[in-house]
């Protein structure tokens, strides 16, 4: 028991050495589009997030993507959309981690929902499916952003493994998780809501083992969990907006950093890292994965992930 102790207290002083040595206390922004090489030695190496702001100037989108434009455009098309009563898709409730019901619409009566056209039989609709969306459903669309971020893909040396489009309501929110993946996400309209917590404060991140469910909205229009099959889902159910600090004190400890993506702007969001996500009503994006490598961080990052699950508190 002693020996545990002695593990648990020095994951908490790596984290806050991590703090202390190289992570910044806010999210910088950088000013248009930068050097590749600069990029992967200040950003992607280290780990760390950014903004940045006038490097989707020359994107159609920015100015096209109204509303209108996309009825016109692509109205026809239809798409899987994620259809909740709550706004929480792939999110802990109660003892079930709940997806939600995948819904086939065209993308005209998402938009007649957003614009409240068409009642939302109270529920949130929200167009996150991550499969590379944009690409393989609204091929249209791609003419007006770039196929990939050209400085992004150099300082990598790869392509995307996927480009997604995002489309919600303000109720839509993701809940915290962290993404294999360096993302580069693109606010085309509205604007996003982050809350980030670094891969160090792994240690003070809640996990708990979840048996898998999805919504389903029955004919009266109310939701109903229906449980699946399969192994229990490990996933976070803490809310960093509203932490439980008595059910999950080590969360007191996390440092999350809070940050807003504005139309035009870009986040760099780092693999590994944990994010929350909200979002102004009818907020449009696309956002960019790239795999990340599976090197010796990921090693560190694995160790400290089961140092963390040894020493949490039942």
């Amino acid at each position: 028991e002693d020996n545990m102790e002695d593990v648990k207290k020095r994951v908490t002083e790596f984290s806050v050495e991590a703090h202390d040595l190289y992570l910044n206390r806010s999210v910088p922004h950088l000013e248009g589009a930068p050097d590749p090489l600069e990029f992967y030695r200040s950003w992607v190496a280290p780990n760390r997030p950014c903004i940045i702001r006038n490097a989707l100037s020359h994107w159609a989108a920015l100015s096209s993507w109204s509303p209108a434009y996309l009825r016109q455009k692509v109205g026809s098309k239809v798409i899987s959309v994620a259809v909740t009563p709550n706004g929480y898709a792939d999110a802990v409730s109660g003892q079930h981690f709940v997806m939600p019901e995948e819904r086939q619409m065209s993308l005209a009566s998402v938009l007649d929902v957003m614009e409240g056209k068409e009642p939302s039989e109270r529920a949130v609709f929200y167009v996150q499916k991550q499969c590379s969306n944009l690409l393989e459903e609204l091929p249209e669309l791609v003419g007006d952003v770039d196929p990939h971020i050209s400085w992004m893909s150099a300082a990598l040396g790869r392509l995307p493994d996927a480009v997604n489009f995002w489309l919600g309501e303000a109720g839509a929110v993701t809940s915290m998780h962290k993404d294999h993946y360096e993302n580069l996400y693109c606010v085309v309209s509205g604007e996003k809501h982050f809350v980030l917590l670094p891969p160090t404060d792994r240690p003070f991140v809640p996990y708990g083992l979840y048996q898998p469910a999805v919504y389903r909205q029955r004919d009266d229009g109310h939701f109903e969990v229906v449980e699946q099959r399969g192994p229990k889902v490990p996933w976070i159910p803490l809310d960093p907006l509203n932490p439980d600090l008595e059910k999950y004190p080590q969360y007191r400890r996390a440092q999350p950093l809070r940050c807003s993506v504005k139309a035009g702007e870009m986040l760099y969001l780092p693999s590994l890292w944990f994010h929350h996500v909200q979002q102004s009503h009818g907020c449009t994006a696309v956002n960019f994965w790239y795999d990340m490598d599976y090197d010796i961080k990921y090693n560190y990052f694995r160790l400290l992930e089961s140092l963390s699950e040894a020493t949490s508190e039942r």
